[in-house]
């Protein structure tokens, strides 16, 4: 299951990259940003939950999606690109191990426990 898993998430990836690739936009743009929604991980130095809502709200698919539709919709190709990047950082995630968070800890994520202690 792990393996479809990932299989999955690395058509999602392409699709992020055809996505912006629609756009119109200078790949720098995307490789610039593509790490840019951990930025979200710095609401774990308030506390737990404010971490993982942060977090989970740069990397949801869907907030993604609803991004790069209003810029589809509003023919604002620099919000598609934000919905891009932020679907294909996600997808990259997810292929890594690194799903959505729960609010006890930052390890604990919805595609299971990660970091050094699991193992």
């Amino acid at each position: 299951m792990k393996t479809q898993l990932k299989l999955e998430y690395a058509a999602f990836l392409l699709l992020g990259i055809f996505a912006f690739a629609q756009t119109g936009l200078s790949w720098w743009w995307f490789i610039a940003l593509f790490l840019a929604p951990d930025i979200s991980m710095l609401g774990y130095t308030i506390n737990n939950k404010t971490g993982a809502f942060f977090y989970n709200l740069f990397h949801h698919f869907g907030n993604a999606v609803i991004i790069y539709l209003a810029g589809v919709v509003l023919s604002l190709p620099y919000l598609q690109m934000i919905g891009a990047i932020l679907f294909s950082h996600s997808a990259f995630d997810r292929i890594l191990g690194y799903g959505l968070k729960y609010p006890d800890s930052f390890q604990n994520t919805h595609l299971g426990k990660i970091g050094k202690k699991t193992r």
